[in-house]
């Protein structure tokens, strides 16, 4: 008999980051354990009640039932371009400029499809979420990683990056607040992207999963604050974060409308759309859900001061962050990333993420998630310091 065989791209395909963690925390539990994971962000507080409420009514029209519009409903799609003009000043148009997407990795998965040949690059960040580069090797596409240091407040030098690379890249990520490090980009580093991008025909595709997840008086600006017209990118939202709806899977990819064709075209030979019901839901967050941001925000300031407390106890530099749920942290002296996590893991039960996950120059760091009660975290990071006294 024949040997069944998987596809080269499967083969040669590394076991998503997340999922390995999550394996190794049942393992621990069927041990009787008790864990605390600190790993993956995942938010810990249910969607506020006026979403739930809206998508219960939803779920009992027969209508809702039926298959969703390909590109989102028009009701979500005109309640993006009224979210776009309250929080950023931008007037997008519902019917081009907007794609309704099934969460965001969704859509960054399939950019590259839409985009990318063989032998074009991509820039992605490093360290970085990993679908960016993952999605880009699947298509036979190049991966250049743009180093994220602690010297260049963790933003991509754009002036580092060789000539003959920009001259073949047509796609360049970023994530800002940034997802691991927690860092923000200032207006200079914006400028110098749009010039460049403008200069080299490169699509800036800014992950948007965290811009509502901001402290301290700062909001996060968009990318069309800078690329006025949308002629080199795009933003990808999801829901999932600021109003604690990971499990709904919902989202939305906004750009000129060029850009919305190409993955709308993608898109409907891909999947049939999101479910109304659940579309309903997003449309009630966007246009009513200031004070649930706040209100989520507020918590997960209380817990980041938490944990930056008890690591400067702990005499573990970081990253004071001012968007994200995230704290990046330098591992101790003797440790590598991945040698500190397990033994962590193993003598304290307490779960975090090696900085090696997220790619080469996260080597040296470990990432924090305060997506868990302000009790379990306080005791997680008393099991740290005893760990490292």
């Amino acid at each position: 008999m024949k040997k069944i065989t998987e596809a080269d791209r499967i083969r040669n395909l590394p076991r998503y980051l997340f999922a390995e963690i999550d394996r190794k925390k049942k393992e621990l539990i069927s041990r009787g354990v008790d864990i605390i994971s600190l790993g993956i962000g995942d938010p810990d507080m249910p969607t506020p009640k006026f979403i739930i409420k809206r998508i219960q009514k939803a779920l009992n029209n027969p209508a809702n039932h039926r298959y969703p519009d390909y590109e989102g409903s028009p009701f979500l799609r005109k309640a993006v371009s009224k979210y776009y003009e309250s929080r950023f000043g931008h007037k997008i148009n519902p019917d081009t400029e907007v794609l309704i997407t099934i969460g965001s990795k969704e859509a960054i998965f399939h950019l590259p499809y839409a985009f990318l040949n063989p032998n074009d690059y991509a820039i992605v960040p490093d360290p970085g979420y990993p679908v960016y580069g993952i999605s880009t090797k699947m298509i036979g596409a190049n991966v250049y990683r743009a180093p994220l240091l602690k010297e260049n407040n963790f933003l991509i030098d754009i002036d580092k990056i060789p000539v003959n690379i920009l001259r073949k890249t047509k796609i360049i990520f970023i994530n800002y607040p940034n997802n691991p490090t927690g860092a923000i980009a200032d207006d200079r580093f914006y400028r110098a992207l749009v010039r460049t991008a403008r200069k080299y025909g490169i699509l800036i595709a800014s992950d948007f999963a965290y811009s509502e997840v901001t402290f301290d008086g700062y909001r996060t600006p968009s990318m069309f604050d800078f690329d006025r017209d949308k002629m080199v990118s795009l933003e990808f939202h999801s829901l999932s974060k600021p109003f604690n709806m990971t499990g709904y899977r919902i989202g939305f990819v906004v750009s000129n409308s060029f850009v919305i064709d190409a993955l709308k075209r993608l898109k409907t030979n891909m999947d049939s759309g999101a479910f109304t019901a659940i579309q309903e839901g997003a449309e009630e967050a966007l246009l009513k859900g200031d004070k649930a941001i706040k209100t989520i925000n507020d918590i997960y300031r209380r817990r980041r001061d938490l944990v930056a407390g008890a690591l400067e106890k702990c005499h573990i530099n970081f990253h004071y962050p001012r968007g994200t749920f995230y704290i990046w942290s330098e591992v101790p002296n003797g440790f590598t990333s991945i040698s500190f996590v397990q033994k962590l893991m193993e003598e304290t039960g307490v779960i975090v993420t090696p900085g090696n996950g997220f790619g080469e120059y996260g080597e040296g760091y470990f990432r924090i998630s305060t997506t868990i009660s302000d009790k379990r975290l306080k005791e997680a990071m008393q099991r740290i310091r005893n760990f490292l006294s």
